[in-house]
């Protein structure tokens, strides 16, 4: 699983070629790296993440799941017999991604790293806590759609998943301005 305690700081860096710092147009050259507080300010706060995970054969598998941004680490969970826990189980390597569908406002993120089982009762507490924080009611009101996922947890009734980052993307719009940033942990 992964390492938890204090944050490891990414390096950033622009990647010119897709930002709009080689594009003439007005605010384009004082284009910058997003910085990481942004693209983790963000993560706390999406509600909804795709994961990506790569089938046995080759093919690629792509759902939407709840995430939980917890002392840098994301955590999603899903069932034990569900394709991407299969997947997972075969091929650690996902990505996890989340933003808009703007085509001028937003900050698009991709977090790559390896999913690690989370087996600790005292981690598996902590994400519990995270996920009823970040969800509220959704989680903790007996009428909320994933009413229950704590107990579910506790349970073993899901895989609970981890995945520090190792790079992460950021496609930033801001009207008409594009940056390309990239995190390296």
């Amino acid at each position: 699983m992964p390492a938890q305690g204090p944050e490891k700081q990414p390096t950033a860096e622009l990647d010119a070629r897709y930002s709009s710092a080689l594009n003439p147009r007005p605010g384009a050259s004082a284009v910058t790296a997003v910085e990481w507080s942004e693209a983790q300010r963000q993560l706390e706060t999406a509600e909804i993440f795709w994961v990506s995970t790569v089938r046995p054969d080759g093919r690629l598998h792509v759902t939407p799941v709840i995430a939980a941004w917890h002392d840098g680490v994301l955590y999603f969970s899903t069932g034990p017999g569900e394709q991407k826990a299969r997947n997972l189980a075969h091929d650690a390597h996902c990505a996890l991604t989340t933003g808009g569908n703007s085509l001028t406002e937003g900050l698009d993120l991709v977090v790559e790293g390896r999913a690690e089982p989370v087996v600790d009762p005292a981690v598996l507490e902590e994400v519990i806590a995270a996920h009823e924080a970040k969800y509220g009611p959704h989680i903790t009101s007996p009428e909320g759609t994933f009413h229950g996922l704590g107990d579910t947890f506790r349970k073993g009734d899901a895989v609970v998943f981890a995945v520090a980052p190792v790079t992460a993307y950021g496609f930033g719009r801001d009207n008409g301005v594009y940056t390309h940033t990239r995190w390296v942990f």
